[in-house]
């Protein structure tokens, strides 16, 4: 019988498999999107003068159609695993003209409706009114053949009327920036939004300073097409409870909880509550996965803070290479508002701002309760981290001393300017008993750093104790510690190479970075050979970025 259910199991997956492979489309014309879209119910602003900025009111979208870039254009790079996986999609349809002129923005496929979001925002924490999708147009709804509805999204497709003094565009460094960060950041284990391919124009037409400097340059129109769930962000509410629209507040988040929590009772009196600790346990557990990577968002502005717990906006963030708590890959944030310990603290003060955007439709017992949830939020937030960094090392109980335990290995390769990745994932490569042998860990370039501080034989030994105390094996620890510190991460120096060789029309590291990025755990030949395990060039330490995009 046992045998029977297997061999009827195995025939399933098969015949599951066979329905899913039927399912991939290879014909571009032939792909549709789901019409209507589920934000059709929403109220949408149509002013015929959509390319103009002006103050929206009563609305959640803007009816506006793509700008297409123009000139010669070139399909940069593709993700693979984003066109099969969510799209349905044949990864050779990305060669065909039909779908470079979708991504480009002048070829609607079936059942499209092209819109943008409005929303507002704290920046660097002072109120910004309204900002919404500047350069950025929602196409369409696709439901794949799993069942998955996603929102497909150009960015740099054109002027909507939350442009502002933006002129619509995108570039190809920033572009190319946001594509690999996403696609690496799924593979990483990162709640994100996704990427599927970037277009760009031979033509030099938009001018950009991107040091501030008063020196503009022209550089190529591109532009990115990004997929998720939904778009909606704090500044989503933010910018209705500020404008005073309390029932198309009360409508957006009933629609929110209706179309994307289904665990949530969208009939229950308690639903705002509900899901005000849904959207704020989401973000700070992928604040916590930022922690475990050393990533740093850069610009986490209530505007850049997804109501579904998704990595979004993708701008001036940076993994950091020698560590250093205060590190800010932002050069426009003097000061240090959004360094990468502060992330954390942030992402509070974001959901303080959720909580008052909510106000206006919640009773006085609500808010209560709200605030109560937001009292056990801080502490929420610490013990993800502690538990995020104890996996790190192999452990997974939360002790007594563990915080200046922690504390303590962070010291020292601080003061040491040891690598964040290479020094937790060469510790997963060196037998917790051979850590002190001085000859060994010379054979590790950044483990050798902070093997040669005075502190190390005490952590050391602490750490020898905690995986005692676990009754952890070396062969447990070791396998815990190799699937969440990864060999490779996007970091910044990898990513300029990228960018310098794509401006000249060498598309074979970004690629590259693609490839490498699908398993950022396990050894690449080729990007071994390049160095991107190896301690980082020495110009690599000063690199910041700007929010010039």
């Amino acid at each position: 019988m046992r045998r029977s259910f297997f061999v009827f199991a195995a025939l399933l997956h098969d015949h599951k498999a066979a329905m899913f492979s039927s399912k991939i489309i290879s014909d571009f014309k032939e792909w549709k999107f789901h019409h209507p879209p589920s934000y059709a119910q929403l109220p949408i602003d149509r002013n015929p003068e959509y390319n103009q900025p002006v103050a929206v009111k009563n609305a959640v979208f803007s009816e506006v159609p793509t700008e297409p870039i123009t000139g010669k254009l070139s399909m940069v790079c593709v993700s693979e695993e984003a066109l099969t996986d969510i799209l349905d999609l044949d990864p050779k349809v990305a060669d065909t003209e039909e779908f470079i002129n979708f991504v480009a923005g002048s070829y609607l496929p079936e059942g499209g409706l092209s819109v943008s979001h409005r929303y507002g925002g704290y920046q660097f924490g002072y109120w910004a009114d309204q900002l919404g999708d500047g350069r950025a147009h929602i196409l369409g709804e696709y439901i794949n053949s799993k069942g998955e509805r996603w929102q497909l999204q150009l960015k740099g497709s054109g002027e909507t009327p939350y442009s502002r003094f933006g002129d619509g565009r995108a570039v190809l460094r920033s572009s190319l920036r946001e594509l690999v960060a996403s696609e690496a950041c799924f593979h990483l284990g990162v709640p994100t939004t996704r990427a599927a391919a970037l277009v760009v124009s031979a033509d030099p037409t938009v001018w950009r300073d991107k040091t501030y400097s008063g020196r503009a340059r022209q550089e190529r129109a591109a532009v990115v097409l990004r997929l998720a769930p939904a778009w909606y962000r704090i500044g989503s509410l933010e910018i209705l409870q500020r404008r005073r629209e309390p029932e198309l507040l009360k409508t957006l988040v009933d629609f929110i909880i209706e179309h994307h929590f289904p665990k949530i009772d969208a009939t229950a009196e308690d639903r705002y509550v509900q899901w005000y600790e849904a959207v704020a346990r989401s973000n700070l557990d992928m604040v916590a996965s930022w922690q475990g990577l050393g990533f740093t968002h850069g610009v986490l502005n209530t505007d850049n803070v997804s109501l579904l717990g998704l990595t979004i906006d993708y701008g001036p963030y940076g993994f950091i290479d020698h560590y250093y708590q205060h590190y800010v890959p932002n050069s426009s944030d003097d000061g240090g508002r959004y360094a990468f310990n502060r992330q954390p603290d942030i992402m509070l003060w974001n959901l303080e701002k959720f909580a008052e955007a909510l106000a206006p439709i919640l009773t006085e017992d609500q808010m209560k309760k709200i605030q109560d949830i937001r009292g056990t939020l801080d502490q929420y937030i610490k013990d993800k981290i502690m538990k995020t960094y104890l996996l790190k090392l192999g452990l997974q109980e939360i002790k007594d001393g563990d915080i200046a335990f922690i504390k303590q290995l962070f010291d020292m390769m601080q003061d040491k300017m040891a690598d964040f990745t290479g020094t937790f994932r060469q510790l997963a490569k060196v037998n917790a008993d051979k850590l002190d042998d001085e000859s060994l860990l010379e054979s590790h370039w950044s483990l050798a750093k902070v093997g040669g501080d005075s502190r190390w034989p005490d952590w050391v030994q602490k750490y020898r104790q905690r995986l005692e105390e676990e009754n952890v094996s070396e062969e447990v620890r070791k396998s815990r510690m190799l699937v969440v510190n990864p060999l490779y991460v996007p970091r910044n120096w990898m990513l300029q190479e990228a960018i310098a060789d794509a401006e000249k029309d060498d598309y074979h590291k970004v690629r590259l970075l693609l490839k490498v990025f699908k398993n950022p755990y396990k050894v690449n030949e080729e990007a071994e050979k390049l160095g991107y395990s190896a301690q980082p060039p020495s110009w690599a330490y000063g690199l910041k970025l700007s929010c010039s995009s």
